[in-house]
């Protein structure tokens, strides 16, 4: 069985008239379906790169991606995209708001006007339907975000840093809330995020990217126990502080042309 998402090789670097800067190095890695991969590195490094080229959105200069064994710019699959702020709009509703991109893709039937609802409810965001964004916590803000991403069913979810933008107790919080939900539905994930406790606490497995030009420096597999099922009782396991040393002392490590 092929992997959901690969990327062979993958390299880019951005061209201006001062010369060309180097973002990433030979890419390589796999995402196996209903998998939650995490992506950490320096800061600056180019993972937000990295996620505009996976989502279709920029094309490697080297290498190449392919989503269910098909070349990415040959595939129709679906892949929604989460960025570090919710984008909702502030003269919507939050019921507009999350119906958004159906709206945009003449989808917003009986059906779909349905599965919205369910959606709002389950999530806890039903009695919220009318309000307008600025009438909602960050976190709850974030729960319609996600809402509207998962609106158009994508096969691969893409998540830019999306708890970034949150204090420290609500970033847990919501982080716990959308792991479980993207855990529920059973989606392919990948999040770029800076924080190596949030990568542990939610992947299956955490790539290390080293400083740019981005090159993969390592691949860690993440296990624990089936009572530690959430970010923040994965926190708690006894394992977790064991991944981390790991996953930290991959970042600190120099390259060897250095």
């Amino acid at each position: 069985m092929k992997p959901k998402l690969e990327a062979c090789g993958v390299s880019f670097s951005y061209h201006t008239l001062e010369g060309e800067t180097p973002a990433l190095s030979q890419i390589s890695f796999s995402v196996e379906a209903g998998e939650f991969l995490a992506v950490v590195g320096p800061s600056g490094c180019g993972k937000s790169t990295l996620l505009s080229l996976l989502s279709g959105l920029m094309e490697p200069e080297e290498g190449t991606i392919f989503i269910d064994g098909i070349p990415i710019r040959e595939s129709n699959t679906s892949i929604g995209y989460m960025l570090q702020r919710d984008h909702l709009f502030e003269w919507r509703t939050i019921f507009a708001n999350v119906a958004l991109g159906l709206e945009i893709q003449k989808k917003l039937d009986a059906s779909s006007r349905s599965y919205l609802e369910k959606m709002l409810k389950s999530y806890g965001l039903d009695s919220f339907e009318d309000a307008k964004p600025s009438e909602l916590s960050g976190g709850m803000r974030q729960r319609a975000a996600l809402i509207r991403t998962l609106a158009l069913k994508p096969d691969l979810l893409l998540l830019d840093e999306p708890f970034s933008a949150l204090d420290y107790q609500t970033r847990l919080e919501v982080c716990d809330d959308i792991s479980g939900i993207i855990r529920k539905t059973g989606k392919t994930a990948i999040l770029i995020t800076h924080d190596l406790a949030e990568a542990i606490s939610v992947a299956d497995r955490v790539v290390v990217l080293s400083k740019r030009p981005a090159a993969v420096k390592a691949i860690f597999q993440v296990t624990f126990a089936p009572e530690y099922h959430s970010p923040l009782k994965r926190r708690n396991a006894p394992e977790f502080s064991g991944y981390f040393n790991q996953v930290w002392e991959a970042l600190q490590t120099k390259e060897e042309a250095e």
